[in-house]
């Protein structure tokens, strides 16, 4: 089962055996609103990353028109893939580790150094914020919510093929309540693994402290709002943001000119 649009980064790696393993699977949050985004997301990915990794946008209306899709949206759903995220396990056929990330993040370092953090005794692994938005509002207007757990699904590891994670059929993530799914509540907490906060950097909550390089993001999370919005354009790393935007530019520019 995949989806539309997936692109492959062309990476060959070989073990000692010889055999070619399977490029990693990244599954992007999409929405029509930040398509910008996910283009400069997946540009930091492969400009960084040494392994192999298949890129693949989930998109609202494919799921749609596969059939794996049908909840209506919410009114306190910000983005298209609110829900459809926990679709991540079922869309790599419950096999082998995935990512899910949503699309307004920025990587900076390169993408083995996670999957180097994964320990197969986990059903799940995410960044385990303790955060709590003095904003009643992000992105474009859309409403912010505080909950248990905030932020936790916005960038996940998932062992698609750990039993507990087989909970997540379609059926369960177009049913599925909110504190349910965002929650991890199909797991026990000894489940959940948790990885570094500078892979979910916060940007206007986490803090880089000087000369600490261990508080250094290796991905920014605009979770406020990104520079791709006009009343995010001047928030912290935005400058980082633009940068990696003109990059993706003028290569963009620079194929089509060949």
């Amino acid at each position: 089962m995949s989806l539309s649009n997936g692109k492959v980064h062309q990476v060959t790696v070989t073990n000692n055996g010889g055999d070619v393993k399977k490029p990693f699977k990244i599954f992007v949050g999409y929405d029509t609103k930040e398509d910008l985004a996910y283009e400069v997301c997946r540009h930091s990915i492969l400009k960084r990353s040494s392994i192999p990794v298949e890129i693949i946008p989930i998109k609202q209306s494919d799921l749609r028109k596969s059939g794996l899709y049908w909840r209506e949206r919410g009114q306190l759903e910000s983005t298209e893939f609110s829900f459809s995220r926990f679709l991540t396990p079922c869309l790599a056929n419950y096999e082998g580790w995935a990512l899910f990330v949503d699309c307004d993040f920025l990587y900076l370092a390169d993408f083995k150094e996670l999957t180097d953090l994964i320990d197969d005794k986990y059903a799940i692994m995410c960044v385990q914020h303790d955060y709590a938005p003095k904003e009643t509002t992000k992105m474009d207007g859309a409403v912010q919510t505080v909950y248990p757990r905030k932020n936790w699904s916005s960038m996940v590891l998932y062992n698609c093929g750990h039993p507990k994670n087989k909970i997540l059929t379609p059926e369960v993530v177009n049913k599925g309540s909110g504190a349910y799914l965002h929650r991890f509540q199909w797991l026990e907490d000894e489940e959940i693994g948790s990885i570094p906060f500078v892979w979910n950097f916060l940007e206007g909550h986490n803090k880089v402290v000087e000369n600490d390089s261990t508080t250094f993001p290796k991905a920014i999370h605009y979770t406020r709002g990104g520079p791709w919005f006009e009343a995010w354009k001047n928030c912290e790393f935005a400058d980082l943001w633009l940068n990696e935007m003109e990059e993706y530019m003028k290569e963009g520019k620079k194929k089509i000119e060949e």
